[in-house]
């Protein structure tokens, strides 16, 4: 029956995006861990996130022409080695010790993120009623967001608990000996990582997923020359929403550690912040569940609105108190953020039928917009970390005005559900 096949198909998929959240978020505890070891700056330690998302913009394109040369399935078997092999080549970062090699290395990790994201967005949406889409993508995402949440737990206990910079108290100079030992924490993580994807690779391989709908096929080159993505104005600001949002995001995560273990603030140990940061992903997990049960009755685009302000009001109370109320306050975006990825994803490429293939890869090529994280971290060296999280609320306001006019769809061609596999 179609319902059971896409039942099995999304619950696959759901693993992919648990492993590729749950990769990304170990970075919020590698971060303040690497900083330690190499004695970054807050900006330096950014460029560590921002390589990461500069991988998006590149890997994007080339993802796509991947996907249409070996198909979806061979793809996301692709996209989970070159993860595998990243996640080895961070254990040769962690021996040698390198900051260049780790750069390099996640770079690589986030290719293969990338074109995974490419992949498996825009299948889900199309697996089933259009109508459902959002509910759908926010479904599979609230696994994302599982691994999110799991990560720092993953991290702050394997890496930052098993380190000296981790376990100190703020302020303590660590020897040469204690850093290069403090390096070496990150091999055992890494290697567990590297063993998941390969064993996820060989089961993705053998699975027999259902095929995408016709009306996403590719329209013929001759064809091509009368359709125009940018008559879309769905897809024209929902690029720059992702972009945006991923600023937000991502800058939350990367100095939320930093920010809480802050004597004004939580006043603890960076790892017992690590493990704050299970809340954070916890309440986008929560989140995500409870947008995709809403969207079945709301429009996903009145939802998107409702939770932009919810981010903006708890992210200017960040900024204006000190304390717990601070700590709590940015704990909460999680749960206003939760939905905006998946909804915004899904009204971007909403009625651009043929055109869905590389409408995705646009949208996802503006994930890069996570690379802009090293602005935060510039006006945190500046300004003070608590002021650069004004970046953050302002973030917010322009994802309101996408879902209040930006996201309305212009041009759509007519929607269709996947094919029922055979």
């Amino acid at each position: 029956m179609p319902g059971a096949s896409y039942g099995r198909a999304l619950g696959l998929l759901a693993s992919l995006f648990f492993m590729w959240g749950f990769i990304t978020v170990i970075n919020g505890t590698l971060l303040p861990h690497l900083r330690s070891v190499f004695e970054l700056t807050y900006f330096q330690a950014a460029l560590i996130e921002s390589v990461w998302f500069i991988a998006y913009f590149f890997a994007s394109i080339p993802s796509a022409k991947l996907i249409e040369r070996i198909g979806y399935q061979k793809s996301l078997v692709v996209g989970l080695l070159i993860m595998a092999a990243g996640a080895l080549g961070m254990i040769l970062a962690a021996s040698i010790p390198s900051y260049g090699v780790t750069l390099v290395m996640l770079f690589v990790i986030a290719s293969g993120i990338t074109l995974l994201q490419v992949a498996a967005n825009p299948y889900v949406t199309v697996l089933g009623s259009p109508k459902t889409a959002s509910s759908r993508l926010n479904l599979v995402q609230a696994m994302n967001s599982a691994g999110t949440m799991l990560a720092p737990l993953f991290g702050a206990y394997l890496i930052l608990g098993r380190s000296k910079g981790g376990t100190a108290e703020a302020g303590v100079v660590l020897t040469e000996a204690e850093r290069l030992a403090d390096a070496q924490s990150v091999i055992l993580p890494y290697a567990l990582v590297a063993i998941v994807l390969v064993v996820l690779a060989i089961i993705i391989a053998r699975f027999p997923l259902p095929a995408m709908g016709s009306a996403t096929s590719r329209v013929a080159k001759a064809d091509r020359k009368n359709h125009s993505l940018w008559k879309h104005r769905n897809l024209v600001f929902g690029i720059p929403a992702i972009f945006i949002y991923l600023i937000a995001e991502i800058g939350v995560g990367n100095l939320f550690v930093n920010f809480v273990s802050r004597p004004d603030i939580g006043n603890m140990t960076t790892e017992q912040a690590g493990r704050y940061l299970t809340f954070l992903w916890g309440g986008m997990m929560i989140g995500r569940f409870a947008g995709s049960a809403i969207m079945q009755k709301v429009a996903a685009d009145k939802v998107l609105a409702f939770f932009s302000i919810g981010a903006f009001i708890v992210m200017s109370i960040t900024v204006v108190t000190t304390g717990h109320v601070a700590m709590w306050s940015l704990i909460l975006v999680g749960l206003f953020h939760s939905i905006m990825f998946p909804t915004i994803f899904t009204l971007g490429i909403k009625g651009l039928g043929p055109l869905t293939e590389e409408g995705s890869g646009l949208l996802i090529m503006a994930i890069a917009g996570g690379a802009l994280v090293a602005v935060q971290g510039w006006l945190a060296d500046e300004y003070g970390l608590q002021l650069s999280f004004i970046l953050t609320a302002i973030c917010e306001l322009y994802i309101l005005f996408y879902a209040l006019w930006g996201s309305k769809p212009t041009n759509a061609f007519p929607d269709e559900a996947a094919a029922d596999p055979q």
